[in-house]
């Protein structure tokens, strides 16, 4: 088979197992396995493929006809410009998430030496994008699961601020206690896990059966999480600080209540990503 014959009947059978944008993932899989670009793909779609790339590709389109992440078959995913490596020990980097570094960097860009604090660090994207716009900074990620840490030390590697960033593992602020004096950062990001015990069973398979439980689940509301987060927030963000954390659909209203009633925080900022839904949380403290 030629190149094309080839994705077109990949394509087909990806389509019939529910995958969306069948066609692309298809060629995308298929650029994956020669290591080559789609510029090249477009001026060799004639040439006949060879029996052990065929062999290798079937093995890719095996795993995403049933609804393997793309990223994950790939092994990495863009995010700010950057690229990332995403193993199932991490969510895949999403776009809305880049709303969080846009608004944190609008918020240290000024500062002469900003300390940031990123929490539910995961694949690290949220901090070493920051720490890659505002050299000048000192970042702080913290994760619970030790093997998300190790995905996001070897992102901070390959994206060259390693030094710039101290990893650390533990539960939200839990082990910053030793390394942060209360009151000293400028801001704090987070994208926290927000989605309902009972919503897990209705998520896209790709999600469901296949990101971590730990990076989605946050509790019987799905705040609880975030909660926490806006609650001990203030411990360790200097007066005028400011805390940048990402939502699920519909809980603005909640989180924004939950801010007023600590006292802590001004009248917190809502930002809304580009399919208009309500994604970012921005509370300065007073």
């Amino acid at each position: 088979m030629t190149l094309a014959e080839t994705i077109n009947k990949a394509a087909h059978r990806l389509s019939a197992h529910g995958v969306l944008n069948a066609h692309l993932d298809a060629e995308v899989l298929l650029r994956h396995v020669l290591g080559r670009d789609r510029a090249w793909l477009l001026a060799h779609f004639q040439d006949t493929i060879e029996s052990d790339a065929l062999g290798a590709y079937d093995r890719t389109i095996d795993r995403r006809a049933v609804r393997e992440p793309l990223q994950y078959i790939t092994g990495n995913q863009e995010f700010w410009g950057l690229d990332f490596m995403v193993t199932q020990e991490v969510l895949i980097p999403r776009p809305e998430t880049e709303f969080v570094v846009e608004a944190a960097i609008a918020a240290a860009r000024n500062l002469a030496s900003p300390v940031i604090i990123d929490l539910c660090t995961g694949s690290g994207c949220i901090a070493i994008s920051l720490a890659n716009e505002v050299p000048s900074a000192q970042v702080f990620a913290s994760d619970r699961s030790a093997s998300a840490l190790d995905v996001a030390v070897q992102n901070a590697r390959s994206n060259g601020v390693e030094g710039r960033i101290r990893f650390l593992c533990g539960d939200l602020f839990e082990p910053l206690v030793k390394d942060i004096i209360r009151e000293t950062a400028d801001v704090i990001t987070a994208n926290p896990p927000y989605i309902k015990d009972n919503d897990l069973a209705t998520l896209q398979p790709e999600v469901r059966d296949f990101e971590p439980e730990m990076a989605l689940i946050a509790g019987p509301e799905g705040t609880e999480i975030a909660e926490a987060i806006i609650k001990q927030a203030p411990t360790y963000l200097k007066h005028g600080g400011v805390l940048i954390m990402e939502m699920g659909m519909g809980q603005a209203r909640v989180l924004s209540s939950i801010v007023a009633k600590t006292g802590n925080y001004r009248q917190p900022e809502i930002v809304k990503d580009l399919a208009g839904i309500e994604r970012v949380l921005v509370a300065r403290v007073r």
